[in-house]
């Protein structure tokens, strides 16, 4: 893990963190995903953007094997993280540990504030009071939490606004100290200051982690991302930086979808 602020004194590296190659995916005679492939640089945000039903949140639960709970879910092609394919022989405890994600509504557990932050280390055989003490406020301060509840930990996480929910969930997700973090249309159920406070967080997070948003905002997806794939009818019609993609679209379905054409 790289420490909290390091991403500002040494220049990161953009490697291929994920590498998703002639990806297939198919829920019973349905085929879901037709042939994709796309590589996620390591420590970049990278924004899945397409009209519903286009593929892009399935592709991103088969990032962590999160298919794996869909009955009659079958896939073909390979995933690799860090080079290694996850659908062969690898622990899924491991991958998720490693894999974290935050999903669309904010869903902190019938718990206080600490113990959701302290589920994933306990887990994982964190014992130590002190450690899980530092691990709770360090993953709260880097969801930008910490000030706000700090003297209130032992007090439901429920009892939070929904935008201090969807924090305390991306704190959750960041206490087992994953390297990537899935986001799956992570502020369309918040308001417009607390949609700002979560932008604001991943583009802060992604100097330790890579980041992957799953957004219909297309203003957002412009905000936060450092690339942009654009999904139809469960193709990968184009994958380009960002700036690219908004000004110069390859693709002409990309820019009828940009342009409000259809979706």
């Amino acid at each position: 893990m790289v420490p909290a602020g390091a991403g500002s004194e040494v220049a990161p590296v953009h490697k291929t963190r994920i590498s998703v190659e002639n990806v297939n995916l198919y829920y019973g005679d349905h085929h879901a995903l037709k042939d994709v492939s796309i590589d996620i640089p390591e420590r970049e945000i990278t924004s899945f953007i397409g009209p519903s039903g286009c593929g892009k949140s399935t592709l991103l639960r088969c990032l962590n094997r999160m298919n794996d709970y869909v009955k009659d879910c079958r896939v073909e092609g390979s995933i690799k993280l860090d080079g290694r394919d996850i659908y062969a022989d690898y622990n899924t405890t491991l991958l998720r540990q490693r894999v974290g994600m935050v999903f669309q509504h904010p869903n902190p557990f019938p718990m206080s504030i600490y113990d959701n932050v302290a589920y994933g280390p306990r887990g994982a055989g964190v014992k130590s009071r002190s450690e899980l003490d530092a691990l709770v406020e360090d993953s709260l301060r880097r969801a930008a939490l910490w000030d706000e509840v700090k003297d209130k930990l032992k007090e439901s996480g429920l009892s939070l606004s929904g935008g201090q929910q969807q924090r305390l969930c991306i704190a959750r997700a960041i206490a087992v100290q994953p390297e990537v973090l899935l986001m799956d249309e992570p502020t369309s159920a918040l308001d417009p200051i607390s949609t700002v406070q979560v932008e604001q967080l991943a583009m802060e997070l992604k100097r330790d982690y890579t980041l992957v948003v799953v957004t219909h905002n297309m203003q957002q997806a412009s905000r936060i991302s450092d690339s942009v794939a654009f999904f139809l009818l469960g193709e990968l019609v184009e994958h380009a930086p960002t700036t690219q993609m908004f000004k110069a679209p390859r693709d002409q379905r990309t820019a009828d979808y940009l342009t409000g054409r259809f979706g």
